[in-house]
C-alpha cells in the first residue's frame, strides 16, 4: 500500500508538471507537440473546446478500445495518469502564460514536458494518449510501437502546420525533441559512467595495467571470432568518465591493436563501484 501511494503522488506530481509545461507555455503560444494534449489544443482554436476535458474525451475510449482488445496490461496506473493531467490541466488552466516568445515556450514547454511525464513514467504510469493507440495502432496494423508513436506525432504536427502555420509546426517538432530526450534524462540519470569492452591478444597485461595502475576491478572471458574461429581474451571495465583518457592510454601501451568498445553507462550497482 505505501508503494502505491507512493507512485500515486509521483504520477501526480508528475501530471501537475506536465500540466503547466502545457499552460504556461504551448497552449498559449499554439504549439502543439503532438499527442492527445496537441489534439486537444488544435481544436481549442478551432471550436474553442476547453483543452483538459478534450483530453479526457479523447483518452478515455482510448482507454476503454485498449483495455477491451488488448487486455488489462495499462492497468490502473495509465487510467489515473490520463485522469490527473486532464484535471490539472483544466485546474491551472487560468494561469497565464510565462512568455510570448515562440522559441522560449518551445524549449521549456519541451523541458516541462518531459520531466513531468518522466517522474510518470519512473512510477510506472503512462498520461494514456498516443501511448494506448500506438499500442491499439500495433494490434491492427502491425505497426511496431515506436513507428505507431512517430505517425501519430507526425500527423498532428502536420495538422498544426496547416491549421496554425509551418512554423509553429517546427516549433513543435523542437518541443518534441526536447521532450523524448528530458525523459531519457528523467528516467535514466545523466551520464556518469563508461562501459569499456576489450578485446586483445594482451588480455593479461590490459588486466594487470587497469587492476593495479586504475584500482580498478575488471571481468576477463574467452570470446571466439566470428570470421576466423580464432579464441582471444576479452575484458570489461566500467570507469568513470574522467578515468577514460587513462584507460585507453594503458590499452593503447599494452595492445595498439585492441578492439575497444565505449558505450555509456546511466547507472552502476554491486560490490566494489564507487564512482569519482
Amino acid at each position: 500500500m505505501r508503494e502505491r501511494l507512493v507512485n500515486l503522488a509521483q504520477i501526480s506530481a508528475g501530471a501537475l508538471i506536465t500540466a503547466l509545461g502545457l499552460n504556461l507555455f504551448l497552449i498559449p503560444n499554439r504549439i502543439a507537440a503532438g499527442g492527445v494534449s496537441g489534439v486537444a489544443t488544435i481544436l481549442y482554436y478551432i471550436l474553442g473546446w476547453p483543452v483538459g476535458p478534450t483530453m479526457l474525451a479523447i483518452n478515455i475510449p482510448l482507454f476503454a478500445a485498449a483495455v477491451h482488445f488488448l487486455g488489462g496490461r495499462f492497468g490502473v496506473r495509465t487510467l489515473a495518469g490520463a485522469l490527473l493531467l486532464s484535471v490539472f490541466v483544466s485546474l491551472t488552466a487560468r494561469f497565464g502564460p510565462l512568455t510570448t516568445n515562440t522559441l522560449l515556450a518551445a524549449i521549456y514547454g519541451g523541458i516541462a514536458g518531459g520531466i513531468g511525464m518522466g517522474i510518470v513514467f519512473r512510477a510506472g504510469g503512462t498520461t494514456g494518449g498516443t501511448d494506448l493507440a500506438a499500442a491499439l495502432l500495433h494490434r491492427f496494423l502491425r505497426l511496431s510501437y515506436g513507428k505507431g508513436l512517430l505517425t501519430i506525432d507526425s500527423l498532428v504536427i502536420t495538422v498544426a502546420g496547416v491549421v496554425f502555420s509551418p512554423e509553429l509546426a517546427l516549433y513543435a517538432l523542437v518541443t518534441l525533441f526536447l521532450t523524448s530526450r528530458v525523459i531519457d534524462l528523467v528516467q535514466e540519470g545523466e551520464t556518469y559512467a563508461k562501459a569499456a569492452f576489450i578485446i586483445s591478444e594482451e588480455a593479461e597485461a590490459i588486466r594487470k595495467a587497469v587492476l593495479e595502475e586504475m584500482g580498478r576491478g575488471v571481468t576477463l572471458f574467452k570470446v571466439e571470432g566470428g570470421y576466423t574461429g580464432q579464441a582471444r581474451s576479452a575484458l570489461l571495465c566500467v570507469v568513470t568518465q574522467a578515468e577514460l583518457p587513462r584507460l585507453k592510454k594503458a590499452v593503447a601501451a599494452c595492445d595498439k591493436q585492441a578492439f575497444v568498445i565505449v558505450g555509456s553507462v546511466y547507472e552502476v550497482l554491486g560490490e566494489g563501484w564507487e564512482g569519482s
